[in-house]
């Protein structure tokens, strides 16, 4: 079978009707250019040209290539590109699972950047209880998740995806909120609110680790998700709580960081053995953390 080379060179001295103008407007010396029409010529097994001192004419079968080539180079040019898309990872079905914590922007930003920097994708992102990620990611149910803290789990690989300051939730007109910063110590004075342990265990021992050298009272709201955080705006308790807090918390409430607390790390989760899919999504959430300062040195 012809080589698609020699195939886009004969339309180029289709178009010229010259070998000089032909091989100039390729880039290749004239005798090259006629040497490959002759070896296409042979490979067909029929004359494609009407070689003259003064002129070059197509012949019934070069005319006939010359119309029917363009559709069949580009559909196979589309070939190639799909394949090099799907090779690179920008094409298919991406399936996320993420944390509720994760949801309020990093989810979302990382879901928004993997569609506009890959339009052949198809990414759909569900919430999922945080214990749960992991094995799913393992055994194939979703691609990928994105997990606050170091969460168990076999066959995954975590890459840190963004760290956040620790601090506490609280009403704008609690006292504590004068403060820049809080201490841990005056924090611990009041009720803490903290989501049930099962949501999140490794987050849920971490946040409360802060405070066990003060003594303090912890509170398990009834709802473990209650988005009207009344408690909090009525300053009867303290939220610990990640930066990211500040974007979607109620009118009424503030966020404050905790001098001298450790920072939260969110994890993008992916399987151990990774497909050009999966490289793609580290690939795109690497360059997105560092654009938006999310892995601070």
């Amino acid at each position: 079978m012809p080589d698609t080379v020699s195939l886009r060179y004969f339309l180029v001295l289709a178009q010229e009707l010259n070998f000089t103008r032909a091989a100039a407007r390729i880039g290749i010396a004239q005798p090259a250019l006629s040497a490959r029409m002759r070896r296409l010529e042979a490979e067909l097994g029929t004359n494609l040209l009407v070689r003259t001192t003064r002129s070059v004419v197509l012949t019934t079968a070069g005319a006939a290539l010359a119309e029917s080539a363009p559709p069949a180079l580009a559909a196979l040019d589309r070939a190639w590109d799909t394949a090099r898309k799907a090779g690179a990872g920008e094409l298919g079905t991406l399936r996320i699972g993420y944390s509720l914590s994760t949801g309020a922007e990093t989810a979302p930003a990382l879901v928004d950047r993997l569609i506009r920097s890959s339009p052949g994708l198809e990414v759909s992102a569900v919430p999922m209880a945080t214990p749960e990620i992991s094995p799913a990611v393992a055994d194939g149910r979703i691609d990928a998740g994105i997990t606050r803290g170091e969460q168990p789990g076999r066959g995954v690989r975590r890459f840190p995806l963004r760290r956040e300051r620790v601090g506490v939730q609280l009403a704008q007109h609690h006292p504590l909120a004068e403060h820049p910063e809080i201490e841990i110590a005056d924090a611990a004075t009041y009720p803490l609110r903290l989501p049930d342990r099962a949501a999140n265990p490794v987050i849920h021992d971490q946040l409360s680790a802060l405070f066990r050298d003060a003594s303090p009272r912890f509170h398990t709201p009834a709802v473990s998700f209650d988005m009207s955080q009344r408690d909090l705006r009525d300053g009867l308790t303290l939220a610990p709580a990640g930066e990211v807090a500040v974007t979607t918390q109620p009118a009424g409430l503030t966020w404050r960081p905790l001098r001298g607390a450790p920072t939260l790390t969110i994890h993008l989760v992916l399987p151990r053995v990774q497909s050009p899919l999966h490289r793609r999504i580290r690939t795109v959430a690497k360059a997105l953390a560092h654009e938006l300062h999310w892995l601070p040195d």
